[in-house]
Parts: structure tokens; C-alpha cells; sequence
């Protein structure tokens, strides 16, 4: 398969989770509100958009913590297919929680 699909599912299950788990946004937007308010304007929706990309990238690079692990172990220069689908699997499984109101909302 194309390298590229996979990388499109990561980032679809990174942005899933980034927006629609609730639990990890709103524990990202209190730390992001007094971090980075003053940054944003004190602006309410850059600062959940902030803290929405914030989620995204912690779940797409949480996700490929396995990956790397198995390419060390196997001792891979580079990104396999068998560590893509790991790395594919790792976003998944994180935004398991989120994919209730993905489904219910939409997108």
C-alpha cells in the first residue's frame, strides 16, 4: 500500500481525537488558557483551537511510540509497512474515546 494512506489515517484519527475528546481538550485548554491566553489575544476560540492541535499532535506522536520501539528492536533503518500499521493502529486506539461523538456529531 501507498505510504500515504497511512499517513492520511493517522492524521484523521489525530484529528479526530484533537477535536472531539472532550476530556483531554478541556485538560489541554485550561493549562493552553494560562500558558498561551495572553499569546492568543485572550481570545476564547484561538485558544481551543490551539489546545485542539495541541491533542492532535500528542495523539499522533503517543501513537508512534510502538512504532519506533518495533524499528528498534527490529533493527529497520527506515518505516516498514508493518511499523505504519502499528503506528495506524497506536492513533486508533487513542481515539477510541472520541469516535462516540465523532459518530453522534459528525464531520
Amino acid at each position: 500500500m501507498n505510504r500515504n494512506f497511512y499517513f492520511i489515517g493517522i492524521a484523521f484519527f489525530g484529528m479526530i481525537n484533537g477535536i472531539f475528546n472532550q476530556l483531554w481538550l478541556i485538560f489541554s485548554l485550561l493549562y493552553v488558557q494560562t500558558i498561551a491566553g495572553p499569546l492568543l489575544f485572550g481570545n476564547l476560540s484561538l485558544t481551543l483551537m490551539f489546545a485542539s492541535l495541541m491533542v492532535s499532535t500528542a495523539t499522533v506522536i503517543l501513537g508512534g511510540i510502538p512504532a519506533a520501539i518495533y524499528e528498534r528492536v527490529t533493527g529497520a533503518s527506515e518505516s516498514n509497512d508493518a511499523s505504519l500499521w502499528i503506528w495506524l493502529a497506536g492513533t486508533a486506539i487513542l481515539a477510541l474515546p472520541a469516535v462516540g461523538n465523532f459518530l453522534k456529531i459528525g464531520l
